[in-house]
């Protein structure tokens, strides 16, 4: 048995998957980057290590890549490679029909246009502005005091959404606080922030072209209101895996995975073959 790894270091949240030759994910961590992306990495990987029951004494995992913001910080691994490739790969061997995918972030959102086979045919990202990404939930989350985790779940239960007309992450706060000092529920100022958060993805995936099918990945793609807007303004339904989170890790992965089918010897082949 073989095992190939992929960490993605991300601004708020690293992640780690491996992945046997059958290209199943046997393990899977997720930490906080914290000030120290270095120790991230390695602590990433190492629980996921553990939570796949792997003994790197025995077994062991033969080939690492990084990938994320923070790849080359991934000092204990043996190559690298960027995020939108990782997550085209991975939204396409998670959802094989995937045409386009939508990446939020922590701090960045993407939009890829990938090929059948998962190769990065176009891309453009909000790297200049925090707004359409997991900062602006975040901003909305702080000035409610609402958990992250509740923000979906009560921004679907808006009647009367308000509009959310800041472009700015640092302004959303006095936005958000000027709507419930005039009587809004706080349900309508979230569904106002998601449908924010959306519009401003959607313009990003109207630039590379949408085709379908459409993946969701990345951290806010655990949320169940971006998901049930972004699915309403599209007029169908994207994709969604428990392990979205874990698609820039698990294309990483894969990608690993190929240099350890293509370092294995002749000889060796031959003998798996009698």
């Amino acid at each position: 048995m073989a095992y190939a790894a992929g960490v993605d270091v991300g601004s708020t949240q690293t992640k780690a998957v491996i992945i046997d030759d059958d290209l199943e994910i046997v393990g899977r961590a997720l930490v906080d980057t914290g000030a120290s992306v270095t120790l991230a990495a390695q602590n990433a990987y190492q629980a996921a290590v553990r939570d796949g029951d792997i003994h790197e004494e025995e077994e062991g995992v033969g080939f690492i890549v990084g990938t994320g913001y923070g790849r080359y910080k991934v000092t204990f691994g043996d190559a690298q490679t960027t995020e939108i490739s990782c997550h085209g790969r991975g939204a396409v061997h998670m959802f094989p029909d995937t045409r386009t995918v939508v990446d939020m972030g922590g701090q960045d959102t993407k939009a890829i246009r990938v090929s059948p086979t998962g190769e990065i045919l176009d891309f453009v990202m909000n790297d200049k502005c925090a707004a359409g990404t997991g900062r602006f939930l975040g901003a909305a989350a702080t000035a409610l005091d609402i958990a992250l985790g509740d923000l979906g779940p009560t921004a679907l239960k808006s009647e009367r959404p308000v509009k959310i007309s800041t472009t700015c992450t640092v302004f959303a706060d006095s936005e958000i606080l000027s709507w419930l000092g005039r009587g809004k529920k706080v349900e309508d100022i979230l569904m106002g922030v998601h449908r924010s958060v959306v519009s401003r993805a959607l313009s990003l995936m109207r630039r590379v072209g949408i085709e379908q099918e459409v993946t969701f990945t990345g951290g806010v793609a655990n949320n169940l209101g971006m998901v049930e807007v972004l699915n309403e303004e599209l007029g169908f339904a994207v994709n969604v895996s428990s392990d979205s989170h874990y698609m820039g890790a698990l294309g990483a992965a894969l990608f690993a995975m190929d240099r350890i089918v293509a370092g294995r010897s002749p000889a060796h082949s031959s003998e798996a073959l009698s």
